[in-house]
């Protein structure tokens, strides 16, 4: 045993004697310390050694390994110390400034606009419970509502958050009332893909608790939303709609900035994008956050930053954004 570890240590320094390349000497690595080398198969061999021979070998085989990987190391770095490189700076670079992707721009400008009203930017985890994804919402289990997202749940009980709205618990949680906060991040649906759905995406939530907030409040932070971000009058309508969080509830639709109200794949041929989801929070809600709505009332909304980031850049085709495609990406800059 020792001779032949004694042979394995000599093989590998001759063999790196006449190595001049990185790569060389990483091939000669593989050979005699990667997964199929001798001294890995010789380790592999202890378990079936008797006590005294562990006792005898174990050390030595350990130590020789050691050695090898040592012997190696040494190489690679007496290999970069000849290289002598050396940089240039007088050689003119052609190196391009990247830019933001158009979520972010969108999700920063919202952002900017909250904070300047008050609102804390606050976040939560991408894997959430049933609890503050559903349950908490006022939404129990076996609620019909549950049906209108398509969720991916895993196996260890969790879910992927299908809303942003779970940070509403947590803000209340977290900080009481009266409260201001806002939430951008990601969410997902187990959707079939097309010019206006994916399965993953952004949204940011919002929400305002405290004495006397009324729908008038509400109307006021979308309209500042839509004129920061769009910087111009837009044609919007505002209908009733459902969620279980709030009550009233409403959707509020804008003018597909695409086919200019025509009608197109985007909009699904109605003219009309649905952008924001919103309504004053149900007391279900904000007794789950620990809130007293004899006190307070509140309002919240849910702005699909995906979408928004489509009409302000008028892209027809949502699966753009999560494509990574450089050459498209990279039109989209802060001005």
């Amino acid at each position: 045993m020792e001779k032949e570890l004694e042979s394995l240590i000599t093989s590998l320094k001759d063999e790196l004697a006449s190595c001049t390349k990185e790569a060389d000497i990483l091939n000669v690595k593989s050979k005699y310390v990667g997964k199929k080398s001798r001294i890995t198969e010789i380790l592999g061999n202890l378990k079936n050694m008797t006590v005294e021979e562990k006792r005898k070998y174990g050390s030595l085989i350990n130590n020789t390994k050691k050695e090898m990987e040592s012997i190696i190391a040494s190489s690679l770095e007496s290999l970069e110390s000849k290289a002598n490189i050396t940089f240039d700076d007088t050689l003119d670079y052609d190196i391009e400034n990247g830019s933001l992707h158009p979520v972010t721009i969108v999700a920063k400008e919202v952002t900017d606009c909250l904070k300047k009203m008050g609102f804390t930017v606050v976040s939560g985890p991408e894997m959430e419970s049933e609890y503050y994804n559903f349950e908490a919402l006022n939404v129990p289990k076996d609620h019909p509502a549950r049906d209108m997202q398509d969720t991916y749940y895993l196996d260890n009980g969790m879910l992927l958050r299908t809303q942003t709205s779970d940070n509403q618990i947590r803000g209340m949680e977290n900080y009481g009332a009266p409260l201001r906060i806002c939430a951008p991040g990601r969410t997902f649906r187990n959707e079939d893909l097309d010019a206006n759905h994916e399965n993953t995406f952004f949204q940011i939530e919002g929400m305002v608790i405290d004495e006397n907030i009324s729908i008038e409040n509400l109307m006021y932070v979308m309209q500042e939303l839509l004129s920061e971000v769009f910087k111009t009058d837009l044609k919007v309508r505002l209908r009733p709609g459902f969620f279980p969080f709030t009550e009233p509830s409403y959707e509020m639709d804008m003018s597909c900035v695409i086919c200019g109200g025509k009608g197109c794949p985007t909009c699904k041929n109605g003219g009309w994008i649905e952008l924001i989801g919103c309504g004053m929070v149900h007391p279900n809600v904000l007794r789950a956050g620990g809130v007293d709505p004899e006190k307070y009332t509140g309002f919240a909304f849910g702005i699909g930053l995906t979408r928004l980031a489509m009409m302000k850049y008028k892209i027809s085709d949502i699966r753009v954004l999560n494509s990574g495609d450089i050459r498209y990406l990279k039109n989209f800059d802060i001005k």
